[in-house]
């Protein structure tokens, strides 16, 4: 007889929507507070996320499927400019039924129209407190699979032994039987702090097993890594279109009115490296952690499985390349107003010397 499984089933659809959202007018527009309760901890040890300007959080109205299931909802606004919304169903069941619920809703159900369509919606009513908004939005999208209680009560340790094969199924959305290989690579990212919590992670869902109380932090995370991925996605694209425009123009040419002409290109494109800067700086500011080594190992492990780093590393690459081209750009320029200048004086001097020949004062 299969184990019974006891929990809830999140869904984590998040959108980047705008340069910068302001809370505090977005507090009042719709009266809520704009300081939020900060996570709790697994020990006594206190500060385990701590967010420099707190997200502000507002009830959904129940979101029913096509299947008949009622989800319940919340939506965060972050003020880097983030909308995160969350469903939740909870979870009654056996081990077939959870990988059932996890295939079809991994691969069937598309939660990102039903979230973009209450994005939208709430962000026209939100209009005054959204800065720079976006013509399309980045969305990204994450279930978390959250058992509370499992039947026997096992350890992390038993757990791994007895279902690591269906947790790995769970992770991967997929109700056949995986290659051991394929389990051993899904439990690689998996991390506990007491004997009887699990948190697996996969690059578009993850297994928790641990009280409310527990988990509480750990989907916070999770939801926090998402919404750097989405972040540096945008930078990513963002950085992708300045260079795009550069190399087009410099294709054109570098003869002399050329160079002078890529004066603005330069400004335009250091402008672009200053918001990336700062943008970037906004969002690795959002959530510091304090006084926590797990808490900086689980988000390590998040943010690497669901690429949060080769996307910062992309980033990385495409802003040293904007550097190079910035002061080749500046050096052009620099070239051509050197030869502007010498030009000038060239002129000056004829004429002088044609004014001097021809008797007349200068």
């Amino acid at each position: 007889m299969l184990p019974e499984l006891a929990g809830a089933v999140l869904v984590l659809v998040q959108f980047d929507v705008c340069e910068e959202i302001r809370l505090d007018r977005l507090g009042m527009i719709l009266g809520v507070p704009t300081v939020a309760q900060q996570p709790t901890l697994k020990h006594s040890v206190p500060g385990y996320v701590r967010y420099e300007r707190p997200p502000i959080f507002q009830p959904l109205e129940e979101v029913v499927l096509p299947s008949g299931e009622r989800l319940s909802g919340q939506i965060k606004y972050y003020d880097y400019g983030v909308l995160s919304v969350t469903f939740q169903l909870p979870f009654t069941g056996n081990w077939n039924r959870l990988t059932a619920l996890a295939s079809r809703w991994v691969w069937d159900v598309d939660f990102v129209a039903h979230a973009d369509r209450i994005v939208r919606e709430k962000i026209k009513g939100a209009a005054a407190a959204i800065i720079n908004p976006y013509a399309e939005f980045l969305s990204e999208d994450y279930l978390i699979f959250h058992a509370q209680d499992i039947s026997g009560t096992p350890s992390a340790t038993q757990l791994v032994m007895e279902s690591g094969g269906r947790i790995a199924q769970v992770v991967r959305g997929d109700t056949l039987d995986l290659a051991e290989s394929e389990i051993a690579e899904v439990m690689q990212s998996r991390i506990s702090y007491y004997a009887t919590d699990l948190t697996v992670v996969g690059w578009n869902a993850a297994f928790l097993y641990d009280t409310v109380a527990g988990a509480e932090a750990a989907i916070q995370l999770l939801e926090y890594a998402n919404s750097q991925l989405l972040e540096f996605r945008h930078y990513d694209e963002l950085l992708t279109r300045e260079l795009d425009k550069v190399y087009k123009q410099l294709k054109g040419g570098t003869g002399t009115l050329a160079r002078w002409r890529l004066a603005r290109s330069a400004t335009r494109l250091h402008t672009t490296l200053l918001e990336v800067a700062e943008l970037t700086e906004h969002a690795d500011n959002a959530s510091k952690f304090l006084s926590d080594m797990f808490a900086a190992r689980l988000y390590k492990l998040a943010a690497t499985k669901v690429g949060v780093l080769d996307y910062k590393d992309l980033v990385t690459q495409k802003v040293r390349t904007a550097e190079e081209l910035y002061r080749f750009m500046v050096d052009q320029f620099n070239q051509s107003r050197g030869f502007f200048l010498e030009l000038t004086v060239v002129v000056i001097l004829i004429v002088e010397l044609l004014l001097f020949f021809l008797g007349k004062p200068f």
